[in-house]
């Protein structure tokens, strides 16, 4: 890796790192808010403070969120000679990291599908629902970390 490279693989990282933690914190509010929308009844002013809440979330923060760290994760990836680097020993857990990152984009494509649901008040799901899926990405962030720190295979 080039000395240019190696002085802003740092800055990469921990602007890398940020954006991952605002796109989670966005990831884990979001069907909270769900949780709490389902009890307010469609078109009152309660429901229209949440779809503000959620809207506003979800273009303000989770989708830019989103877009960095997959732009900055790339970005990495794409440096010569950090590739080999960090799988040095073997890669099979940056595939399982790489499927897991997809399915966190996945939860988060749904999550803007449920959103839609509320701004046209047409959810059918109960608050249990929303309270199981508000685990999902907490699940992939923990597979995520252990692979990254621990790089177990």
């Amino acid at each position: 890796m080039s000395d240019i490279w190696a002085h802003a693989l740092p800055w990469l990282r921990a602007f890398h790192i940020i954006a991952v933690i605002s796109w989670m914190a966005g990831l884990l509010y979001l069907p909270r808010l769900f949780v709490y929308h389902c009890e307010a009844e469609p078109g009152s002013e309660t429901s229209e403070t949440f779809k503000t809440m959620e809207d506003k979330l979800s273009r303000l923060i989770l989708f830019p969120a989103m877009l960095v760290t997959v732009i900055l994760g790339l970005g990495m990836l794409a440096l010569p000679g950090y590739l080999a680097g960090i799988t040095a020993g073997g890669s099979a857990w940056l595939w399982i990291k790489l499927a897991l990152v997809a399915g966190l984009l996945v939860t988060h494509r749904q999550m803007v599908h449920w959103r839609n649901d509320f701004a046209a008040d047409q959810n059918q799901r109960p608050q249990r629902f929303f309270r199981i899926a508000n685990e999902v990405p907490t699940l992939l962030m923990i597979g995520i970390v252990i692979l990254v720190v621990v790089r177990p295979f």
